[in-house]
């Protein structure tokens, strides 16, 4: 190095060839020099020759010289010169650069003040990689917070992946890095490196707000901007609101994008095949909504996307992300809702994930007591930190914003709910009250649904929680969470506990199939038979429902009348409207070839006559979540194993269900009704369309004036084996 370089010029020098250099800008780029002169100083590993050109003309206007054998060079200019480019030449010709170092922030004093307060609810426009024009030139500009490391440098193929190439500007006080870096675009590979705050070189890391990522095992972000998309869902928008309705007909069909069906060789069908295979599907199945599993891009298939490392991405595995947008608009053209299984209870400790993304804990906890899931090896998140509590906010908003999705699944809320969640004496830190409860996490899912509400009406957000926590569906002004509906899993378990029982054995668990109407108007539910039922050794629903095979399928028919006509919204996973014999599997596609046996097509269509009923009739959903829309007319015939409700719109439509859960006929079967009139059989699931024995009433039944169950009139039934009837009071 000549003598010249003075002592500290010569350090930071050193610090820059090393990749040890927190503040680039003060070295790198135009500068003043000594006289009056002004210098351009790069960095350059394996350049032969610098020059400084014109940027109009190619004029050359300085030699650079090579200051440091690593690949420091200095040019000097007689005056002080912006309009200039780099040529270089690394020993296969001239290449024209335009110089990083010489443009200024890209980040402005509001954006900077909003992330330093964890209040930018747009916070993805400014973190990521973003494809701009800055100061009249095309590039991209890279943001990351890690307030805590001594340097960060992007890598990626437009650097040969050298991380002295391109160390990034540092924003004091909130610890934000920028770097704006000419000419990189679309679909170039890119990962962060950082040195911690002790000088030790972390594993590179993905972008936690990359729009894109490398199909896994690859795990490299991929520069992609914010996907441009011309909507034109309007007509659903505008009706989204009265379709997501506690009022309305809710039946959630949930998929694993993965698995609903493969194509050949095994492989995934993309974003847009799925759209136009599995959206007109849904629609002819009757469902409303579709649900999928988190899609938020993950490294691992066995976690079926519920460890994800990249928020903000739609996972590659089935495309872009403006397949994506392809297969949304797809949904709401078809008059369906879409929402994402969203996980923000906890992440995964990957090396190039959130975990000590900056040689600290900086997304998580410290104490492991409260930053380690023991449950499931992953991390959870400090939900205290404001920055951390921004990035989750803003990532819900930008589901909402930039996709349209309809609304949120927040899965594992009982886990963000409770310090003590799965945990013993002494594994946990109280709250500064001494309790129990997660008061940061409490905040964060509060004002979550506060904004998504607020700035996305007509969305929904649903809470997978497990306990009695109160008001989990109330709004957040009278103390509750603000969630729009809740899983209903006490009700689940209760009910799929009697359906394993032997039919002789089932007077003795009445109350499972009772006990869950008393409280089932304290939360707007949704009953779900989701994936968590058919996996880990658990079986197929159908495996679970006890008999040989026509009594398997009777109590699976009699099982979904009961679940499509008792209060609460419906969501049933993926092959459980054709009765999937085997458990389910993430690794292949459903077993589509079971359709072409009668029993299963009676099932799916059973499935879809259930839910256009369910649509089409306003007694079985207006007053799902209110509890002047049922009335037991028969709840105690545990003998028999039979009951009998009633279900109404508060306008004068009435329905009865009368459910018979043995597999004996029963004659001259007399439920009491509070009405006369023709009531007429709306549906059996004993009909031989469905697979059943037909046995039934002729279509309809005439209520008489014989006083039954305290009620002044009644009707004399038979009841199927293992069956349910719907009847409704003929207007």
């Amino acid at each position: 190095m000549p003598d010249t370089i003075d002592s500290p010029f010569r350090a930071a020098i050193e610090a820059l060839v090393h990749a040890d250099h927190g503040d680039p800008f003060s070295v790198l780029g135009p500068h003043p020099g000594p006289g009056g002169t002004w210098q351009v100083r790069a960095l350059f590993p394996g350049a032969t020759r610098l020059e400084i050109i014109a940027r109009e003309g190619g004029e050359v206007l300085a030699e650079g010289r090579l200051v440091h054998p690593d690949g420091f060079w200095l040019a000097e200019l007689d005056e002080e010169r912006r309009d200039y480019k780099l040529r270089l030449d690394f020993g296969h010709g001239p290449v024209e650069f335009e110089d990083t170092y010489r443009f200024g922030p890209w980040l402005g004093e509001l954006d900077l003040h909003l992330m330093g307060e964890g209040n930018h609810e747009r916070i993805w426009e400014r973190l990521g990689a973003h494809v701009v024009e800055h100061d009249g030139v095309g590039g991209t500009v890279f943001t990351v917070w890690a307030p805590s490391a001594r340097k960060v440098s992007v890598v990626g193929d437009f650097c040969t992946w050298d991380g002295r190439r391109l160390p990034m500007r540092k924003h004091q006080g909130i610890g934000v890095w920028e770097l704006f870096v000419p000419h990189v675009s679309h679909g170039d590979r890119y990962k962060f490196e950082i040195k911690g705050p002790r000088g030790e070189m972390l594993p590179w890391k993905a972008d936690p707000v990359a729009f894109y990522a490398e199909h896994p095992p690859a795990t490299a972000s991929v520069v992609h901007g914010l996907p441009h998309w011309d909507w034109s869902d309007a007509a659903w928008r505008d009706r989204r609101a009265a379709a997501n309705d506690r009022k309305a007909p809710i039946s959630i069909y949930e998929v694993h994008m993965g698995s609903w069906k493969r194509g050949d060789g095994n492989r995934y069908l993309t974003y847009r095949e799925l759209a136009d295979q599995l959206v007109p599907y849904v629609k002819e199945m009757g469902f409303t909504h579709i649900e999928m599993l988190p899609i938020t891009e993950f490294p691992f298939d066995g976690s079926w996307g519920y460890q994800p490392v990249g928020l903000f991405a739609p996972t590659s595995r089935f495309g872009t992300p403006e397949d994506f947008k392809y297969f949304v608009e797809a949904c709401h053209k078809a008059g369906l809702g879409l929402l994402l299984d969203w996980v923000p209870g906890h992440f995964p400790t990957d090396a190039h994930g959130l975990g000590l993304f900056d040689g600290t804990h900086l997304y998580e906890h410290a104490d492991p007591r409260q930053g380690f899931h023991q449950d499931w090896n992953t991390l959870i998140y400090n939900y205290g930190r404001r920055e951390v509590r921004n990035f989750l906010l803003g990532n819900a908003l930008y589901w909402m914003d930039r996709f349209h999705l309809d609304g949120l699944r927040v899965d594992a809320v009982a886990s963000m709910l409770y310090l003590d969640y799965s945990r013993k004496a002494g594994e946990w830190v109280p709250n500064q009250f001494g309790g129990r409860e997660n008061l940061e996490a409490i905040d964060v899912l509060r004002r979550m649904n506060e904004l998504a509400y607020g700035h996305h009406p007509g969305t929904m957000t649903v809470a997978e929680e497990s306990t009695a926590w109160p008001g989990v569906s109330r709004p957040t002004y009278l103390g509750g969470l603000g969630f729009g509906f809740k899983w209903n899993m006490g009700w689940m378990h209760d009910t799929l506990n009697y359906m394993s029982q032997d039919p002789i054995h089932r007077r003795w668990h009445h109350h499972n199939l009772t006990f869950g109407l008393l409280y089932a108007f304290s939360e707007n539910f949704i009953l779900p038979l989701s994936h968590d039922e058919v996996v880990h050794g658990k079986g197929s629903l159908l495996n679970k429902m006890p008999g040989d095979r026509w009594q398997k399928f009777a109590n699976l028919r009699a099982y979904y009348g009961f679940m499509w006509t008792h209060p609460g919204k419906k969501l049933l996973f993926m092959g459980g409207e054709f009765a999937q014999e085997r458990e389910w599997s993430h690794d292949r596609g459903l077993d589509w070839f079971l359709l072409d046996l009668p029993e299963h097509q009676g099932l799916r269509d059973l499935v879809r006559d259930l839910n256009i009923l369910y649509r089409d009739n306003p007694a079985l959903h207006r007053l799902d979540c209110e509890p002047e829309g049922f009335e037991w007319l028969e709840g105690n015939d545990a003998e028999n194993s039979v009951l009998a409700f009633r279900r109404t719109d508060g306008e004068g439509r009435s329905v009865v269900t009368v459910c018979n859960f043995t597999p004996l006929p029963r004659h001259n079967y007399r439920v009491g009704v509070p009405a006369p009139g023709r009531y007429v059989e709306r549906l059996n699931t004993d009909a031989a369309q469905y697979g059943g024995s037909n046995v039934g009433n002729g279509g309809a039944v005439d209520a008489g004036d014989i006083p039954a169950h305290g009620r002044p009139f009644s009707l004399n039934l038979t009841l199927p084996p293992l069956g349910t009837l719907v009847l409704e009071l003929e207007q």
